[in-house]
């Protein structure tokens, strides 16, 4: 990709034939004539990826330290929603490393 030298915008491949040349697109300037381009580039693809497999659930909740009311634990997995009007604070959501208790609090 080629940008104007006068303007800067984009450089387009004009022509018919084997005459080929860059004209901007905006204010009509041509640069020199063009005998090879390229309209795309090559990339490598890798025919065999490797793709790790997860089994089981997978939580993606960041952790907090919280007290949770059934086994003592004192870690729990966080998270927020707007349950109520948007002048309102959001309800925090906890869900209990060990046994999997999960509670919420209104602020």
């Amino acid at each position: 990709m080629e940008f104007c030298g006068e303007c800067g915008s984009i450089m387009l491949l004009k022509g018919d034939g084997k005459k080929k040349y860059l004209a901007c697109a905006r204010c009509k300037f041509k640069k020199k004539e063009v005998t090879e381009f390229k309209l795309s580039e090559e990339v490598k693809v890798n025919d065999n990826p490797e793709v790790e497999v997860v089994e089981g659930n997978v939580e993606t909740h960041p952790k907090v330290k919280k007290n949770c009311s059934k086994c003592e634990s004192t870690e729990a997995y966080f998270w927020a929603i707007q349950t109520r009007a948007g002048d309102e604070p959001e309800t925090e959501f906890y869900k209990c490393v060990e046994c999997k208790h999960q509670w919420r609090e209104n602020n």
